[in-house]
């Protein structure tokens, strides 16, 4: 293990440090797959070798190997000799190196039997459509303006130098309660909003909020009453962490087909993958012939941990 430490050095030291850049405006000449371009102790690199090498490290060492491909292949051309010294010396027929070759192999195949099998699930365009349709609930978004009154738990006996005093919670609420009754009488909403709306960025917007849509991580109670709403009603006051909102419906829509359509066909094919995964979890049958090896397993990896 020694000896590996300052081949992993170099190689970090390699990844962290930039790559000189070719020279502005020089040519750029396609290379063919098999087009030999380099020799590795005297053995031929074709183009189509080196790019699935760069394929199969990680993305720092792809960025780097992009910019300096040549120092890629020369940590490639050491790691080789190093496997190769390893091989000579039957390394790979013995522990633990033997088990974690076969667990490094195993790791490989089952990830690309997951990627094989999900590129090869077809989902058609009526397939998607029809989830489209069963699913418009989740596709329904809405067009508010709001007027948000704050409150404070613990308000200050008295105001902030040029400031508005906090209001209590219950202040808040009927403040609230009293404008949700003046809009519902034919009050101007956005008059509204420009008085008591205490949200900035809204208020500076004559109330209008972002579009809010069903899949949205807030809070239920908002968008409870949000989507509770048609075009031009105006909620209760919905009470949020430090205030409440009164929210007037401006429109409710549905979201085009055309923008949901990849993120259906990648939540099908999904949902079709864990299906398949679930599948053959069941059908793998499993007998522990042995209770005690595994308690003692077990204790022995608590006893690692600690």
């Amino acid at each position: 293990m020694r000896l590996l430490y300052p081949l992993a050095v170099a190689a970090m030291a390699w990844c962290q440090t930039p790559a000189a850049t070719p020279a502005a405006g020089a040519a750029q000449v396609p290379v063919k797959p098999e087009t030999v371009v380099a020799t590795v102790d005297g053995k031929p690199v074709t183009a189509a070798e080196m790019q699935g090498l760069f394929r199969t490290v990680g993305p720092q060492v792809q960025q780097n190997a992009a910019r300096d491909p040549q120092a890629f292949l020369r940590q490639y051309a050491m790691l080789k000799r190093l496997a190769e010294l390893a091989e000579k010396n039957k390394l790979d027929q013995q522990s633990p190196y033997k088990e974690a070759l076969a667990a490094g192999r195993m790791q490989i195949l089952y990830q690309a039997a997951i990627q094989h099998t999900y590129e090869h699930i077809a989902v058609s365009p009526e397939e998607q459509k029809k989830f489209y349709e069963a699913n418009r609930d989740r596709w329904t978004q809405a067009k508010v303006k709001v007027i948000y009154i704050p409150f404070t738990e613990n308000p200050p006996a008295q105001p902030p130098a040029g400031g508005k005093k906090p209001l209590t919670e219950a202040e808040a609420r009927a403040k609230a309660e009293s404008l949700v009754k003046q809009i519902r009488a034919g009050a101007d909403f956005v008059k509204l909003v420009k008085e008591h709306s205490e949200d900035p960025t809204s208020a500076a917007k004559d109330g209008d909020f972002p579009i809010i849509s069903k899949s949205d991580q807030i809070p239920d109670n908002i968008k409870q009453a949000v989507f509770a709403l048609k075009k031009g009603e105006v909620s209760p006051p919905v009470r949020a962490a430090n205030g409440f909102y009164i929210f007037r419906a401006e429109e409710v829509l549905l979201k085009p087909y055309d923008q949901v359509k990849d993120e259906i066909f990648n939540e099908v094919k999904l949902a079709r993958l864990k299906e398949f995964l679930d599948s053959l979890q069941n059908s793998v049958q499993v007998k522990v012939e042995n209770e005690a090896f595994f308690r003692q397993a077990g204790s022995g990896s608590e006893g690692q941990n600690r």
